[in-house]
């Protein structure tokens, strides 16, 4: 009878594609309105595609530093945080696209603009 893979090793060869790696933290970053970020999970997501996308292209030393640059940069907020998730994801080989939801003036309806961080 054949066995299934464990699902950490099935993740970890879905997640060597950047391009699934992309829509996988994309799904993790994706909120609600009104909805709040879960650091443990968001730290899990960010950790799993730098374990696929990293280990290959990084010492194991060069490695472990980059997972403890994850630690600070989700304790920091506002733009410097997203510049530096930006640099940390550049590292792995993924670029970070921001979208920015503006309200109109009589707050009828959003508009989204997106804006590309190039780092």
């Amino acid at each position: 009878m054949p066995k299934s893979l464990p699902y950490h090793d099935f993740l970890m060869a879905r997640l060597k594609s950047p391009s699934y790696a992309a829509v996988y933290l994309e799904t993790h970053f994706e909120l609600d309105e009104g909805e709040e970020p879960d650091e443990a999970l968001l730290r899990l997501a960010l950790s799993d595609v730098a374990e696929a996308l990293g280990q290959p292209k990084m010492t194991p030393e060069q490695y472990e530093v980059h997972l403890k640059k994850l630690d600070e940069l989700l304790s920091q907020q506002g733009s410097d945080a997203i510049y530096n998730l930006g640099t940390w994801l550049n590292a792995l080989g993924l670029k970070l696209t921001v979208a920015v939801c503006t309200d109109t003036e009589d707050n009828t309806a959003n508009t989204e603009t997106r804006s590309h961080l190039t780092v």
